[in-house]
């Protein structure tokens, strides 16, 4: 293995120029083997053994097909780092189990995000993008599209299924941010000190809100999600009030960040390859489905996930330990030139596309997939009709190994 002049724990390399991550993962994919890293020295757990970084397509299916042996639960899956048992509390939920736990929890609330039930949801997307583009439209060029846009119509769909009332909608959107904030110093990332005390309190305080609604709507349902899962009794099971918390959590944090980067990520793809927008605008609805993939797979909104080896496994020529950790970077995965020809070009009629953008196959794949492309979709679709030539300007990107985001981005049109 060459010697390389990068190191993924350092918390420098994710504030580098895209153009320099882009290499150094074109140089890992390149490697015979996955290359070994330390662990990031944090307060708020022990220094670790290290991981491999599993950075091709094809690794990181195998390693997603097999979680008996790639497991999410020791440690934790959304973090490098093991968990501390405090965060458990919060952050433990089924993203950070194996079966039988896992299984038991996606049972009990896969019901909410079947293709059936994100069609009864269609109407209220459409609804909510419209206004928000009506919102735009009314403020004009040069407000923030992250803030103003891109945030909006996946804060409300989540808040809205679960019922939580829109007064709650910044707050919800705030703790949000500090729970995926990662070394960023807008949400106070740069005080890794105070790491620990600011993501325990901002997971608490949304576990406390959601657990203070369920508690009303135990007495008082209505037609929410919380209603449903607080007095559902489903094949004898239902969720404990801390497992709801920790849902909410994960729906919050996953159904509402990532989204939203897709969107942004969505419009600078636009913006920076305006002969596919012309391909899009010829037809919007026609080539949408194609389009949103393609904006997945570059968006790329988680960058890895983490799993630990149950036992000693050899995988496509090479041989991991039981014990030993290995990161699934997916936004390294969408890139792997053995599979997507000319990788960094934006298509939005690529295919096939066979991306990993929503985890690899298994059961993980994300819960709520079918719901963010229908936003992604909506949200595109309003936009190219009634803001066509809409453009981002420059990205300010978030600072973070977990998600590839964007904090900021002023539109015009």
């Amino acid at each position: 293995m060459s010697v390389l002049d990068f190191d993924l724990s350092d918390r420098d390399f994710w504030a580098r120029p895209m153009s320099e991550r882009e290499e150094a993962f074109e140089r890992l994919r390149a490697l015979p083997a996955p290359a070994f890293f330390e662990e990031m020295e944090i307060d708020i757990a022990p220094r670790g053994p290290g991981y491999h970084a599993l950075v091709r397509h094809a690794d990181i299916l195998e390693a997603s097909r097999t979680p008996e042996v790639f497991c999410s639960g020791d440690g934790g899956a959304t973090n490098v780092p093991d968990m501390p048992a405090e965060f458990a509390e919060y952050f433990g939920s089924m993203i950070n189990m194996d079966d039988p736990r896992h299984a038991r929890l996606r049972r009990i609330v896969s019901r909410a995000f079947t293709p059936k039930m994100i069609k009864q949801f269609e109407d209220d997307v459409a609804a909510a993008a419209a206004a928000i583009v009506d919102d735009l439209l009314a403020k004009g060029p040069g407000c923030d599209f992250v803030t103003e846009v891109a945030a909006r119509l996946p804060l409300k769909i989540i808040c809205d299924m679960m019922g939580i009332p829109e007064r709650d909608y910044q707050f919800v959107f705030d703790r949000s941010n500090i729970i995926l904030g990662g070394f960023d110093p807008e949400y106070g990332g740069s005080d890794l000190g105070q790491l620990a005390e600011r993501l325990l309190n901002a997971g608490m305080e949304l576990q406390q809100l959601v657990q203070d609604l369920a508690a009303h709507r135990a007495e008082h349902p209505t037609s929410d999600l919380i209603s449903s899962l607080v007095n559902a009794n489903i094949d004898g099971e239902r969720l404990t009030l801390q497992e709801l918390g920790s849902f909410f959590i994960l729906l919050v944090v996953a159904g509402n960040e990532t989204t939203r980067n897709a969107i942004s990520h969505g419009l600078h793809l636009l913006t920076e390859n305006p002969g596919q927008r012309d391909v899009w605008l010829q037809d919007i609805d026609g080539h949408a489905p194609k389009a949103v993939e393609e904006i997945v797979r570059l968006a790329s909104p988680v960058n890895f996930m983490r799993r630990k080896l149950t036992r000693d496994h050899e995988m496509n020529g090479n041989l991991y330990r039981k014990g030993e950790k290995a990161v699934l970077f997916y936004w390294a995965a969408n890139r792997d030139e053995a599979v997507f020809a000319d990788p960094y070009r934006f298509d939005v009629t690529r295919d096939p596309n066979p991306h990993v953008g929503f985890g690899g196959p298994g059961p993980h794949f994300c819960l709520g997939a079918h719901l963010a492309r229908r936003e992604i979709t909506v949200m595109f679709r309003e936009l190219l009709r009634r803001v066509p030539r809409i453009e981002g300007g420059t990205p300010d990107r978030l600072h973070s190994m977990f998600i590839n985001g964007i904090k900021h981005m002023e539109c015009r049109f």
